[in-house]
């Protein structure tokens, strides 16, 4: 008798980036609504950087510095449109932008210093 039915060796294990992503939204959430500067930034870019690896790992996108742009490229428009309205939300948009800033030169740097697997063979 099996102790696992229907697992096999042909089934993949389970990913690891919804937990990342589940931290990732409320910790950004708290930083963004009390304004603590540091806990924004590191929040969304738990956020976005496991988006971006839940893309790669399923096959969705081909690099992961494209899905990082689209990400940094929202971030950039949802954080100005905080910090440069009529309402004082002005760290917060500072946050969020900084955090798309962050989030590109991060993709960039990892696209060009990260040697892929697939190089190798």
């Amino acid at each position: 008798m099996d102790e696992a039915p229907g697992l096999s060796d042909q089934y993949r294990t389970a990913s690891p980036w919804p937990v990342f992503v589940a931290l990732g939204i409320p910790i950004s959430e708290l930083g963004l609504l009390f304004g603590l500067f540091p806990l924004a930034v590191g929040g969304l870019l738990l956020f976005c950087g496991s988006i971006a690896g839940m893309l790669k790992e399923s096959g969705y996108v081909e690099s992961t510095i494209r899905s990082l742009v689209v990400l940094s490229a929202i971030l950039f428009a949802f954080g100005g449109a905080l910090a440069f309205t009529e309402i004082n939300l002005v760290t917060r948009g500072y946050a969020t932008i900084a955090a798309a800033a962050l989030l590109l030169v991060g993709g960039v740097a990892f696209e060009l210093f990260v040697w892929d697997n697939k190089q190798a063979i």
